[in-house]
C-alpha cells in the first residue's frame, strides 16, 4: 500500500499524499493509530471481497479530525452536513462529521462512500454501506486494542462484518451506560434500526 496511487475519482491525493496530510494533522500516536486501522481495513476488505481502495482511504481519514479544535468545526457551520447538536457531545461525536467534512472541502475526497465512512465511523449508519462496516470494525480491533472484548470482536470480524458490526455496538452502548455516561441518541437510533432489519439473522 506504501505507493498507492488512488483513484481520482475517489480523492484527489495519492496515498504518500493523503498519509502526510493525516501526519500533520495528528499527533504521533494518532497518527499510528490510523496506520493500523487502515491495515486491518484494507485485509478485511480483502478476505470479503470489498474494495480495498476505499477502505484505505476511510480509513486514514477517520480520525483526522480527532485532534481538531471546536473553533475549527465552527469553521464548517455553512456545510449543509452540520449539525449544531454535536457542540453538546463532544469530541468523540463530532470528530467524524468533521474529518468527512474537511477532507471534502481541503483533500479533493468526491467520494460518498468513503465520506459517510467518515462521518459516521463512531455513531454507526443507517445505511451502513461495506466501507462504512470496514473502517467502524478496523477501529475497533486494530492490533494495539487491549480491551476484554477485543478477542470476541476479532473472532467476530472474521467470520462477519455484520456480526462484528451487532458486537461493536453492543459492547459501546454497554459501556457507556456502565459509565453512567450519556449515550447520543442517533446512536440509540441506529442500532434500534440494525437490529430491526436484522431480526433473526444474527
Amino acid at each position: 500500500m506504501n505507493e498507492r496511487h488512488y483513484h481520482k475519482g475517489l480523492i484527489a491525493l495519492d496515498r504518500p499524499e493523503l498519509v502526510a496530510e493525516v501526519k500533520s494533522a495528528l499527533s504521533t500516536k494518532r497518527f499510528e493509530h490510523c496506520l493500523r486501522v487502515e491495515e486491518t481495513a484494507v485485509k478485511l476488505a480483502e478476505q470479503y471481497g470489498e474494495d480495498m481502495e476505499r477502505a484505505s482511504i476511510a480509513a486514514l481519514l477517520h480520525d483526522y479530525a480527532k485532534e481538531a479544535t471546536v473553533e475549527e468545526l465552527k469553521q464548517y457551520t455553512n456545510h449543509p452536513d452540520y449539525d449544531a447538536d454535536w457542540l453538546r457531545y463532544g469530541n468523540a461525536i463530532w470528530h467524524g462529521p468533521l474529518a468527512a467534512m474537511k477532507a471534502q472541502r481541503t483533500l479533493g475526497l468526491v467520494d460518498d462512500e468513503i465520506y459517510w465512512a467518515v462521518y459516521w465511523h463512531t455513531v454507526g449508519s443507517l445505511n451502513w454501506t461495506p466501507t462504512a462496516k470496514l473502517v467502524s470494525i478496523s477501529d475497533f480491533i486494530e492490533p494495539n486494542r487491549q480491551f476484554p472484548e477485543v478477542i470476541e470482536a476479532r473472532q467476530r470480524a472474521n467470520q462477519s462484518l455484520d456480526e462484528a458490526i451487532t458486537y461493536k455496538m453492543q459492547q459501546e452502548l454497554q459501556f457507556l451506560i456502565q459509565k453512567g455516561q450519556v449515550v447520543y441518541p442517533k446512536a440509540i437510533t441506529v442500532y434500534n434500526h440494525w437490529m430491526n432489519t436484522h431480526q433473526g439473522e444474527l
